[in-house]
């Protein structure tokens, strides 16, 4: 085993170097809020192509795949959860521009539902949001806080103070620009790093041959690619993480931070093609945990990848493990940092009587309020999936109906917060976590499946009735002029680095 000492200190090093290049590159080009939350039109296709990817693959990327192979349907569950992954990649190559040309001027996801559906559909997406950002954070520090404990002996309740610590320390200070500088920084280190250390592991346990066979002769019900339970899961959790990245504020984020539409289509398509075999690579390591006879307990599913390094490498060829992990939370965790930050910049002067001059500083505050929270709960060590499934159950009730709005002319408030709430309480109602809170009789059977087909089918079906019934359209041309930047100037920048008015001030 690597030694605790060891693990942080390179952890530290890494952090630290990432953050520092961070906060240098983004020194001087922080002339406004619009450059801290948006840094609009500004980002080219390799600089885009390598953030997308690199926050798009955070440590989660090192558990659920392959939990998934392991518990959930070997490796058709696998392709699944690479589907899907790549599916939402993708969608934003076909709505990402559709936002540009109707909120040209736009910042966050929450401001639109402001302008398309009114406040209380708002304070619905607000709420839906932040609890997703939340809940992926606390994910992404669960994930690396097992992987450090599991392969150095690190104390959870370190591993996530000195990533979320540092992380959102450069993050505050330098924004989206120093959040993608790290990113394209650290997708160079994240993906030659993966490639060795996933051959290196295989060819240790005997090559692919090897490991077919191994899992072949104890547990061939994984490697079937027509597995019912793989079937299952790999439909749900399409929807599960197409509903929840087209609620992720990060992304909405690039999208106007990508220098065109032309740029944004590819980068966005690219980086969909790249995460596909990367997924696919990690799950593999389910099965071949199962196979080995290493998955003993339903916990040791989450972490399977580090159950075969252990058992296959020597302890220092497994650092190379721990360095991905703290890589991969930290691509992740800036990006979720600065999009809450966006989130809350454009949205607390509806909710409090804030200067706007101090709306960059009290985003920070808010920032750091949920980091701290979100540590907290990733020293916990819950299971890695169970998380990302509760927070995506809350984005499928709710993508159908807020992303209708930029169509669908005739989409109403109403009808797209009564589809996000039933939807909700649908999928809640076959929601097997939530058998442990909710103690109603006659509840259906608890089902993952029918969860998330619940929750998004029944919000689309909802809020198209509703559009359909609806004698009255809304002119889209209207989110133009409603959503605007926060500063006078044509090139985002104030001399005195402040913003001048707020996104309602236009309305």
């Amino acid at each position: 085993m690597v030694s605790a000492a060891v693990a942080l200190g390179l952890s530290a090093v890494l952090l630290v170097g990432f953050g520092a290049v961070g906060a240098w590159y983004a020194r001087g080009r922080l002339g406004s809020v619009e450059d801290f939350i948006t840094a609009r039109n500004s980002v080219g296709g390799g600089a885009l192509t390598a953030t997308i990817v690199a926050s798009s693959m955070g440590a989660w990327i090192l558990f659920s795949p392959a939990e998934a192979g392991a518990a959930f349907g070997g490796i058709t569950a696998v392709f699944g959860y690479a589907a899907g992954s790549a599916l939402a990649l993708a969608a934003y190559a076909l709505v990402g521009p559709r936002i540009r040309r109707l909120l040209p001027e736009g910042h966050s996801l929450t401001e639109y539902a402001h302008a398309r559906y009114g406040g209380a559909m708002y304070a619905y997406v607000l709420v839906v949001t932040v609890s997703y950002m939340f809940v992926f954070l606390a994910a992404e520090f669960t994930g690396v806080a097992l992987a450090l404990s599991l392969l150095a002996g690190v104390p959870p309740w370190q591993t996530a103070a000195l990533v979320g610590g540092t992380v959102f320390a450069y993050t505050a200070y330098g924004g989206l620009r120093a959040s993608v500088t790290t990113d394209v920084l650290q997708a160079l280190f994240i993906l030659p790093l993966f490639v060795v250390a996933v051959v290196a592991t295989f060819v240790a346990v005997g090559g692919p041959v090897e490991a077919h066979a191994a899992v072949a002769a104890s547990r061939p019900d994984l490697l079937a690619l027509g597995s019912l339970s793989g079937l299952r899961f790999g439909v749900y959790v399409v929807v599960a993480i197409v509903g929840a990245e087209m609620l992720n504020q990060a992304w909405w984020q690039r999208v106007y931070a990508a220098r065109d539409e032309r740029t944004l289509r590819r980068s966005f398509g690219l980086s969909a093609l790249a995460v596909l075999p990367v997924i696919v690579l990690v799950g593999l390591f389910g099965p071949l945990a199962a196979g080995l006879g290493l998955v003993s307990a339903p916990a040791d599913a989450s972490v399977a990848l580090f159950l075969v390094a252990e058992e296959a490498l020597p302890s220092w060829a497994v650092l190379a493990f721990v360095l991905l992990a703290v890589l991969l939370v930290a691509s992740s965790a800036d990006t979720l940092f600065n999009a809450i930050a966006s989130v809350i910049t454009a949205d607390v002067p509806r909710l409090l009587d804030v200067d706007e001059r101090r709306l960059t500083a009290v985003a920070r505050l808010f920032t750091a309020v949920v980091a701290l929270a979100a540590t907290i709960v990733g020293a916990q060590g819950y299971s890695v999936l169970t998380l990302f499934l509760l927070a995506d159950l809350l984005a499928s009730a709710t993508f159908v109906p807020l992303l209708l709005g930029l169509y669908a002319p005739k989409a109403s408030s109403a009808g797209a917060l009564g589809g996000s709430a039933l939807g909700l309480a649908a999928g809640l109602a076959f929601f097997p976590p939530a058998r442990g809170v909710l103690s109603i009789p006659a509840l259906p059977d608890p089902s993952f499946l029918a969860s998330f087909l619940a929750a998004a089918g029944v919000s689309a079906l909802v809020s198209l009735a509703a559009a359909r019934a609806n004698d009255e359209e809304y002119d889209l041309s209207r989110l133009a002029r409603d959503v605007r930047r926060f500063d006078d100037s044509a090139d985002g920048a104030l001399a005195d680095g402040g913003p001048s008015r707020s996104a309602d001030s236009e309305k």
